[in-house]
């Protein structure tokens, strides 16, 4: 994801002996670095800036300003440009200083010419991945839209997008169902953050796993003394999440008395800590998750019918992956810039055939899945386990191909800014052409547009 505008890594040397300077500068324009030479420390001042796209190599012992205050200077302009400090023999006490002081590393002289290139090298790969980590965390904080959170340009996602803008100001309590992986939680904190009640607190809770006294004082809450090991009063997540969005997932394995208890809740809009009898107002939204159908629930997990239509006053349901297969090339490329980010490694570029397969995988773990193999593909590891992507459905060639042609449509339509005509040029197909292609697949340009 390297900004394929920027000029290539520079080398700034400082070395006031001219034999040196030019014996050096010539070594490494020979292994392909572009160098620029200065005979002081004051030359090369004007050329530090934040954001340096190079390095900084200087001898320590210079006339004027020495490589140590230099080295000052570049950390507090930007420590994040690597400093190679030049030193003669006998100074490796200085140089450990200057490690101690950010240096990235010392070279002794005399150096040969291998020993310089092979130092400078790792040091401008190490600035190159910095600098590239850096541009991935400015585009992804600047990312807030819902867009970009839920991520898809199916019609399944968009009118999922949709639903959820028209309906996060409201207080209507909101069931999500879908498959396990498929992003429940990622869609009820959308909702909570598009809503009112975003600077509230959005209070999480899975329903699986619990005992039922734990879980009814986890929701709830319970005075010091109601039970055994309740040594003092405990703030239970309805009211913690008051003025804010209380999520409950894997509601289908509530316990059947707790389910009463919450019904009577919503209902009431009030409600008591274990142990007391005082009544506290309930001011949070209810937004609930499962995996389950509700109104068709096994015999041991069974799950009362008023309860569901209490919580379900509005049902968002999020499609398993392997049914919208057209978003996976973007869920890819989103996971992996937020992988390369995280472990400070650089964005692959899937093969072909990577993508064929990541296209005709089954995905039983759904975006979770997906999500964990672009972090596996950073990290060089195999995308998918052979076992498992076996198990793919088979696909027609021209289901395939219409999945791979959508998606170099919309990457066109991205890459020119929504402009039909500047697209059909880069695509090197008649406009008319294109517009029956975007008419074909219902894709409109204008959404493509910058704000």
């Amino acid at each position: 994801m390297s900004d394929p505008s920027a000029a290539p890594p520079v080398v700034l040397y400082v070395e006031d002996d001219p034999s040196v300077r030019l014996g050096s500068t010539q070594s490494l324009q020979l292994a392909g670095f572009e160098v620029r030479a200065y005979g002081s420390a004051e030359q090369v001042a004007a050329h530090l800036v934040p954001g340096l796209r190079g390095i900084l190599v200087t001898d320590v012992r210079l006339p004027g300003m020495d490589g140590l205050r230099l080295l000052e200077r570049v950390q507090q302009i930007d420590a994040g440009i690597p400093v190679i400090l030049v030193t003669g023999h006998g100074d490796i006490s200085m140089a450990v200083q200057a490690m101690r002081m950010g240096a990235y590393d010392f070279i002794e002289k005399p150096f040969s010419p291998e020993q310089i290139c092979e130092v400078v090298g790792r040091a401008i790969e190490k600035r190159s991945l910095s600098l590239e980590v850096d541009l991935l965390r400015t585009r992804l904080s600047g990312i807030n839209t819902i867009d970009a959170k839920i991520v898809g340009r199916s019609s399944a996602m968009t009118d999922l997008r949709r639903v959820v803008l028209d309906i996060a100001s409201t207080n209507a309590e909101v069931l999500i169902t879908g498959e396990t992986g498929t992003g429940k939680e990622l869609v009820a904190r959308c909702l909570h953050d598009y809503s009112k009640r975003k600077d509230g607190a959005f209070a999480a809770l899975n329903c699986g796993g619990m005992p039922e006294l734990l879980f009814e004082s986890e929701v709830f809450g319970h005075e010091a003394g109601s039970f055994t090991g309740a040594a003092k009063r405990h703030i239970g997540k309805i009211e913690h999440a008051s003025g804010g969005t209380l999520f409950l997932d894997e509601i289908e394995t509530m316990p059947l008395s707790l389910q009463v208890k919450l019904l009577r809740t919503l209902q009431e809009r009030n409600f008591e800590r274990l142990g007391s009898n005082e009544l506290l107002p309930m001011d949070c939204r209810i937004i609930a998750a499962t995996k389950a159908d509700l109104l068709h629930p096994p015999p041991e997990l069974p799950f009362r019918n008023d309860l569901y239509y209490r919580l379900g006053v509005v049902v968002l349901h999020i499609a398993p992956l392997r049914e919208r297969r057209e978003d996976i090339p973007a869920l890819f490329s989103h996971f992996l810039m937020q992988a390369a980010v995280r472990y400070e490694r650089d964005v692959p570029d899937p093969s072909p055939a990577q993508r064929q397969a990541l296209m005709q995988h089954h995905w039983p773990g759904n975006v979770r899945e997906l999500r964990n193999s672009a972090d596996r593909m950073v990290l060089g590891l195999p995308v998918i386990d052979g076992s498992v992507a076996q198990k793919a459905e088979p696909r027609s060639l021209d289901a395939q191909l219409a999945v791979f042609e959508r998606h170099l449509l919309e990457e066109a339509l991205t890459a020119c800014g929504g402009r039909a005509a500047t697209a059909s040029e880069m695509l090197q197909i008649p406009k008319k052409t294109l517009y029956d292609k975007l008419k074909r697949f219902g894709i409109g340009a204008d959404e493509f547009r910058a704000p």
